[in-house]
């Protein structure tokens, strides 16, 4: 087929941009043309995917910033006003200067665009008049259906009548209470667009293509699901190779188990939530303990533990007996994709429905708390060493091969642009 025109729109945020990354690679290898507006932090990693760069607007541009530094004013909030807070600054204030950037990108020819699903300025502008806009899920699955929870508390899997009644009620609480003043900030910037108010809900699903990270068997069992959605495996980027640290061989010939334990790339700025509980908690026990802990620096160790900032997963999670982590949906696909049993502790963004995909697909447990005790950790771990967990994320394995997730994504876009339909089968 004739080279597409592609414009990749993503948040500025390292698992919005990096699930991405291998879709850019697959189209620009086959011979399509395609840019890429976010954040200037992923230059580098977007132009080495052969996709041209183009920087978004200045003022939502997180230039590699935390949240909580962007947004300072969060910090005083808990729970649920956190939440709403973040909806309303984080993802739906941007929504007019996304619309601006991919207007200006739009002057060259764009066929489709690509975009995250928290990035609301690409469905925007779709309903504007502007070219077709192909959603790539970087969380579980949003897409509200009345056997699966509601998405964002973590609710555990149920099935049956009264499962559906009690799914049916939380969903009305979200939507027409909790949710209710960031669905109303929404409505008003549609409606200072021009466009009439939204549906109520957090998905943010295309009408013609979803590509979801991750495969059927980790996510909740669904009766229908749109023929759209496609699920396409592990969309994760190799990360950028680091140097082995001294201690590696030594680690890994231990001959004991090896635990991996991290809080991943955003959430890292604590360590004592879940890093450093681990470490102590697994001190006396039978295992090698190996973690990522980023910038900081952990002082002295147990015997049977080692850390470093970052660590080579090509190389690390195929030796790795068990991992605990706080739920940062890539890493969860990286170890599942090796057949790594989890222990989650999470309850922030989308860690909580993370945490309870895991739970329910059998191949972890989930301590539904980001400040798990030591003894609930070394229980935990204990656990899912000699459970039946490890057969489930085996099994789940097994599933990831399956699909080449790149491939298969440039498939299912190549036949959007071919068919102009619906993408089914």
């Amino acid at each position: 087929m004739s080279p597409l025109n592609l414009l990749f729109a993503t948040m500025p945020v390292p698992g919005h941009v990096a699930p991405l990354l291998p879709i850019a690679r697959a189209l620009t290898e086959r011979g399509h043309h395609v840019r890429w507006c976010t954040g200037r932090v992923f230059e580098d990693r977007i132009a080495a995917t052969g996709a041209r760069f183009v920087a978004m607007d200045p003022s939502i541009d997180h230039r590699g910033r935390n949240v909580d530094e962007l947004f300072p004013e969060r910090t005083r909030l808990k729970g649920v006003a956190k939440l709403r807070y973040d909806i309303r600054a984080v993802f739906l204030d941007p929504i007019p200067t996304q619309l601006d950037d991919l207007r200006r990108a739009a002057n060259e020819p764009v066929d489709l665009v690509l975009h995250d699903t928290a990035y609301v300025g690409a469905v925007v502008l779709e309903q504007l008049g502007g070219p077709r806009a192909v959603s790539v899920g970087v969380t579980p699955m949003m897409l509200p259906a009345p056997d699966v929870p509601p998405f964002g508390p973590g609710l555990r899997y149920r099935t049956g009548p009264l499962a559906r009644l009690g799914y049916a009620a939380v969903r009305a609480l979200l939507d027409n209470v909790v949710f209710k003043p960031a669905f109303e900030h929404r409505d008003r910037i549609l409606a200072g667009l021009g466009l009439p108010a939204g549906e109520r809900g957090l998905a943010s699903v295309s009408p013609h293509l979803h590509l979801q990270n991750g495969v059927a068997g980790l996510e909740h069992p669904r009766s229908f699901l749109p023929e759209q959605v496609k699920f396409v495996g592990a969309l994760v980027d190799p990360a950028p190779s680091v140097d082995l640290p001294d201690w590696w061989e030594r680690a890994m010939a231990s001959g004991r188990p090896i635990v991996h334990v991290t809080q991943g790339t955003v959430a890292d700025t604590d360590l004592t939530r879940l890093v450093l509980p681990t470490i102590r908690a697994l001190a006396g026990e039978p295992v090698t303990v190996v973690a990522s802990v980023g910038a900081h620096d952990v002082g002295s160790l147990p015997p049977n533990a080692f850390a470093a900032p970052f660590l080579p997963y090509d190389q690390l999670l195929p030796r790795v007996s068990a991992m605990v982590t706080n739920g940062g949906f890539g890493g969860v696909q990286l170890a599942l994709a090796e057949g790594v049993p989890l222990v989650v502790a999470g309850t922030t963004e989308d860690k909580p429905e993370v945490a309870s995909r895991v739970e329910r697909s059998g191949a972890g447990l989930n301590l539904r708390t980001s400040s798990p005790s030591e003894k609930a950790i070394r229980t935990a771990v204990g656990a899912v060493l000699r459970g039946p967990f490890r057969d489930r994320a085996g099994v789940l394995a097994g599933e990831y091969r399956r699909h080449d997730a790149a491939e298969l994504s440039a498939d299912h876009v190549e036949r959007l642009a071919r068919s102009g339909a619906v993408v089914t089968g």
